[in-house]
């Protein structure tokens, strides 16, 4: 259903508002994860650490999901739709991947917090995590603004859906669906195979 004129303003700008949040306050995460990474004084690195557990669960998690969900009614409710033009439906695969690695970094984000809390923590503790932690906000980062380009730019190219035949797929989509296609493949693997997963570079008693 087409949504009315002020319905489709309303979720644009909700859209746009929470996408760019999401971008503004995934930067201020990944500045704090490099700063406690590379600093060596314990003040600092527990104040980064207890920083980004408040800034994912309160910040980035909130504008992530309304991201995801105002995306997804400004293509069903508009003439863009869902699945007709490539550029919506790899801007939406983009948002769900980002949005799926940030749940599953939200348990060892929340432990690096609490660890830091404590008045035994050092710079030297837990650097697998932090640097962790650090490498997935910075790719996050590339993807939320790829994202942000496709919406910008919307290059041509229809899908068999949209075009109600099966028109010439653009070299573009070819590249970029490859593109996907793998970071969601390695990132599937890196999370259930091979020692990868969210909880990794966790302590476990025993």
């Amino acid at each position: 259903m087409t949504m009315s004129q002020p319905m489709r303003k309303l979720a644009l700008t909700t859209h746009v508002t929470a996408s760019v949040g999401w971008i503004g306050a995934l930067a201020v995460f990944f500045a704090h994860a490099l700063a406690g990474l590379l600093s060596a004084d314990e003040q600092i690195v527990r104040a980064m650490s207890l920083a980004m557990g408040i800034g994912a669960w309160f910040v980035i998690l909130p504008l992530a999901l309304a991201s995801l969900a105002t995306g997804l009614v400004q293509a069903l409710g508009t003439a863009w739709g869902l699945v007709r033009h490539y550029w919506v439906l790899f801007k939406l695969l983009l948002t769900a991947v980002a949005t799926i690695v940030l749940l599953l970094k939200l348990g060892p984000i929340s432990y690096l917090a609490e660890e830091s809390a404590r008045t035994t923590f050092s710079s030297t503790d837990l650097i697998g995590l932090r640097a962790s932690v650090m490498l997935h906000a910075g790719g996050g980062l590339l993807v939320l603004l790829t994202a942000a380009t496709l919406a910008v730019y919307k290059p041509h190219g229809m899908t068999a859906y949209g075009s109600g035949s099966a028109p010439g797929t653009p070299r573009w989509v070819k590249v970029f669906g490859m593109v996907i296609a793998i970071l969601i493949l390695t990132l599937g693997a890196m999370s259930f195979l091979g020692g990868h997963g969210p909880g990794v570079h966790i302590p476990t008693d025993g």
